[in-house]
C-alpha cells in the first residue's frame, strides 16, 4: 500500500522537478518556489552536496511534497536517500540491486533506460516507472513506438521537456515527465520567484492535458 500511494500521489499531478544544486540549501530553496507554483513532486538529485540533508529538511517541513532521490548509482546511496525519507529512487541507469533495495523499503524505483531491451529487463525485474533518458534524443512520438510492443509500460521522460511539448509527452501515454534544467535555471541568479512563475505555468498546462481540477492552493 505505501508504493502504491506514493505512486498514485507522483501520477496525480504528474510532474517531478529535478533539483540540481551546489548545496542542501539552495536545493531547499528552488523545491519550495517549485512547491509554491504547485509542483509538489520533487527529486533531489545526488549530485547535490549532502543531498541526504535537504531531503530529510523537506520531509520534515512540508509533508505534503513528494520528495525522492535522483541520480541514485548504487544501493548504498539508495539506502541514504530511503534513510532520510525518500520517496522515490531515479537512477540514470538500472542496477538490479537498487531494485531489489527498493523492495524492501516499498520505495518506488524509476530506472533509466533507452531501448526496449532496456525497458523489458527492468520491468521483468519490477521497475515500478521507466525514465526514459535521457528524453531530448529520442522525443515524444518515441513513446508511442515503445507503447506499441510494450502498451502497459510506465514512462517518465527526463530531458527535452519543456513547457511547449509537456502536453505532447502526456498525450502520447507518459505517466508521468520530470522536468529539470528549463524550470531551475533561474537558480542561477536566486531568481527564485521566477521558478515559482514557471512552475505555475507548467501546472496550467497539466491541467488542461489531464483535466485536473486540482486546485493550487490545495497542494500547499
Amino acid at each position: 500500500m505505501k508504493k502504491l500511494k506514493i505512486l498514485q500521489k507522483i501520477t496525480d499531478i504528474p510532474l517531478v522537478a529535478v533539483v540540481r544544486a551546489n548545496s542542501p540549501e539552495k536545493a531547499i530553496r528552488i523545491s519550495e518556489a517549485c512547491l509554491e507554483g504547485g509542483i509538489r513532486n520533487i527529486e533531489i538529485t545526488f549530485t547535490t552536496p549532502r543531498a541526504e540533508e535537504a531531503i530529510t529538511h523537506l520531509n520534515q517541513k512540508h509533508p505534503n511534497m513528494v520528495v525522492g532521490a535522483g541520480t541514485v548509482l548504487d544501493p548504498i546511496t539508495a539506502r541514504i536517500a530511503i534513510m532520510a525519507g525518500a520517496q522515490f529512487i531515479v537512477s540514470p541507469s538500472f542496477n538490479e540491486d537498487i531494485i531489489k533495495l527498493c523492495h524492501l523499503y516499498q520505495i518506488p524505483y524509476m530506472p533509466g533506460c533507452e531501448t526496449i531491451t532496456e525497458m523489458v529487463s527492468a520491468m521483468s525485474l519490477g521497475a515500478d516507472v521507466i525514465k526514459l533518458f535521457p528524453g531530448s534524443a529520442f522525443g515524444p512520438d518515441y513513446v508511442k513506438a515503445i507503447k506499441g510492443p510494450l502498451p502497459d509500460i510506465n514512462l517518465m521522460p527526463t530531458g527535452g521537456v519543456d513547457i511547449t511539448n509537456v502536453d505532447q509527452w502526456l498525450n502520447n501515454g507518459c505517466v508521468a515527465v520530470g522536468i529539470g534544467g528549463n524550470l531551475i535555471a533561474p537558480a542561477k541568479d536566486d531568481n527564485y520567484s521566477e521558478i515559482t512563475k514557471l512552475a505555475k505555468e507548467y501546472i496550467e498546462k497539466i491541467k488542461q492535458v489531464t483535466n485536473n481540477n486540482i486546485l493550487l492552493e490545495e497542494l500547499r
